[in-house]
């Protein structure tokens, strides 16, 4: 079991317009959040001042939409968003302790190239960077890399696996002290402390070494979202964070024992990374402000989206009944397939209908919501990381940017009150920050003189 007398870690999971997808018609909403840079310096701001660990980019190389035409897809406020690499080098430059993770996917992308782009934002950054790995769920982004399908579900992961172990050995490409730079004797760096990673696998063959020192903290934080079976291998293998979307304690206590359970045979403990469940709070002063913010969003959900979102697992539903039940003869996707079993079976025991549904999921992607009072939120927040279910949680605002302030001004306060969240950064590092050790270079490892019992 987990420690659970000390603190939890609290990190942003942010996307676009937010999370809720009908947040940006509400009046007090910034309806192109995506894509003002001002008001994301200042969100990175005002969660730096509120000592929040990370702000994390959710994000795809395509317009990803399940809508059934171009009619149907006007309808959702996804659609122009930051790359998240180039957000994250503007966002470091106004911050000095916040940490930042982006989502790259390792089916349209090369090894070399993430490898020197997450190094030069960690330099940049000093130590404040992490990857997101993704093996990407939607077709769409196929069709954009000179492909007719998306790449099948069991191989995206296998060449996840060696993506991953090609860029951990090119950000060891070379040891933390090789730069030597001897302007006396003009050598600049040590040949000696130079590793060419020479790697020929199935899906790559990378030379090496990088053009670039090793990063400040020796790998970028790594973090993996997969909850199904070659998921969780990847995140239990390569993960420092690991995100999952779950909407009680009992499942999240299953997911966190689960994936946990498999640190060991991978030589880790299970302090070795930390789970993160992702949850949209709605925030009100009082029970009823915050009950009346949460239905009058719900309201403004267009079915056209909502039918959507219930495509990316099922397929069109466009033609049932939108107040009839799930179809039975539903076709299985090879795309997010963990959410899949759960949404049937949220839909069967409560006799729920096709609007009931996605009127239940769409507001936070299948994720925890919770409305309520600063107090409420904090005690479901309390009461999951007392029972050990999770480390943290990736706090997903439901609009931009009172969503997000909302929490900052109310929640935040009401944890830390409660000594369940910090009130100053322990280091400079995302790694010193989150608890997590900096991985020593294998050389170092294989110099160090062994233990004696």
């Amino acid at each position: 079991m987990k420690d659970t007398t000390g603190q939890l870690k609290l990190g942003l999971s942010l996307v676009s317009n937010g999370t809720h997808p009908a947040g940006w018609r509400l009046p007090e909403a910034n309806a192109a959040a995506g894509m003002d840079i001002a008001l994301w310096k200042e969100m990175a701001k005002a969660a730096e001042a509120a000592c929040i660990h990370f702000m994390f980019l959710a994000d795809g190389i395509a317009v990803r939409t399940a809508a059934k035409d171009n009619d149907a897809l006007s309808y959702s406020g996804r659609i122009d968003q930051f790359e998240p690499l180039t957000l994250l080098g503007a966002l470091s430059g106004v911050t000095d302790r916040l940490g930042f993770i982006a989502t790259a996917s390792t089916t349209y992308n090369e090894p070399f190239h993430i490898a020197r782009k997450f190094a030069s934002l960690d330099h940049i950054s000093g130590g404040r960077i992490g990857w997101n790995v993704v093996t990407s769920w939607s077709e769409a982004e196929a069709l954009n890399f000179s492909r007719d399908k998306h790449m099948e579900h069991g191989a995206r992961y296998g060449r996840a696996e060696e993506f991953v172990d090609v860029v951990r050995g090119l950000w060891d490409s070379w040891e933390d002290d090789a730069f030597i730079r001897d302007k006396d004797g003009g050598r600049y760096f040590d040949p000696a402390k130079m590793h060419v990673l020479d790697h020929k696998g199935e899906h790559f063959k990378v030379k090496g070494p990088l053009n670039l020192a090793r990063p400040p903290q020796g790998y970028p934080v790594i973090a993996q979202a997969g909850s199904s079976e070659p998921g969780q291998e990847l995140a239990a293998r390569t993960a420092d964070l690991i995100y999952t979307a779950k909407r009680d304690p009992e499942g999240a206590g299953q997911f966190y024992e689960s994936v946990k359970g498999r640190f060991a045979k991978y030589g880790r403990t299970r302090s070795s990374a930390l789970v993160m469940p992702g949850i949209m709070p709605v925030v009100g002063k009082t029970m009823e402000e915050a009950e009346a913010k949460y239905r009058r969003v719900q309201e403004l959900i267009h079915p056209k989206v909502g039918l959507a979102m219930l495509a990316r697992t099922f397929g069109d539903l466009s033609q049932y009944d939108l107040d009839g039940p799930l179809p039975d003869d539903l076709p299985e996707l090879d795309g997010v397939k963990s959410h899949r079993e759960p949404l049937i079976r949220m839909a069967r025991e409560n006799n729920l209908s096709i609007r009931e549904l996605y009127m239940r999921v769409t507001g936070a992607a299948g994720h925890m919501q919770l409305c309520g009072t600063p107090e409420s939120i904090a005690d479901t927040m309390e009461s999951w990381f007392r029972a050990g279910v999770c480390d943290g949680f990736n706090i997903m605002a439901p609009w931009f940017p009172d969503g997000l302030y909302d929490f900052f001004d109310l929640v935040v306060p009401e944890l830390q009150r409660r000594g369940l969240f910090r009130t100053a950064y322990e280091g400079k590092t995302l790694r010193e920050n989150l608890g997590l050790p900096r991985p020593a270079h294998p050389a170092a490892k294989a110099a160090a003189p062994a233990e004696t019992v």
